[in-house]
């Protein structure tokens, strides 16, 4: 006997989701992982609050000897701390001041000077 052409179109019944494939709730108590990045960088060893820092100067000296230092970065030392400066003014977002904005801003053009980089 030939089999049908034609398909049934009618669904298979849904199977129960368990309890361990349901989504994950987060909790009000748990850290972002964005803070555990800058805090626990594989690629740099941060100095303690160097994004805290009032001289745009002694931010940008900082992650420049942070970012020498590391010998387990995989690009070039400017890059590594650029992202870094970059990742912490993008995961703050709204929560940052326009004057902690402004430093960190100003930051990433004395990391420029430092490296020797065009702005």
């Amino acid at each position: 006997m030939a089999k049908s052409a034609t398909r049934s179109t009618a669904r298979r019944p849904r199977k129960a989701v368990s309890k361990s494939r349901r989504p994950h709730k987060a909790s009000k108590t748990t850290k972002k992982w964005s803070a555990r990045v800058t805090q626990t960088s594989d690629a740099l060893d941060l100095k303690h609050d160097v994004f805290k820092q009032d001289s745009p100067k002694a931010i940008a000296r900082s992650l420049k000897r942070s970012a020498e230092r590391s010998h387990r970065r995989k690009s070039d030392p400017y890059r590594s701390a650029m992202s870094m400066l970059v990742f912490y003014i993008n995961r703050a977002g709204k929560n940052l001041p326009a004057t902690r904005r402004k430093k960190l801003e100003a930051a990433k053009g004395e990391l420029r000077k430092a490296f020797g980089k065009a702005a």
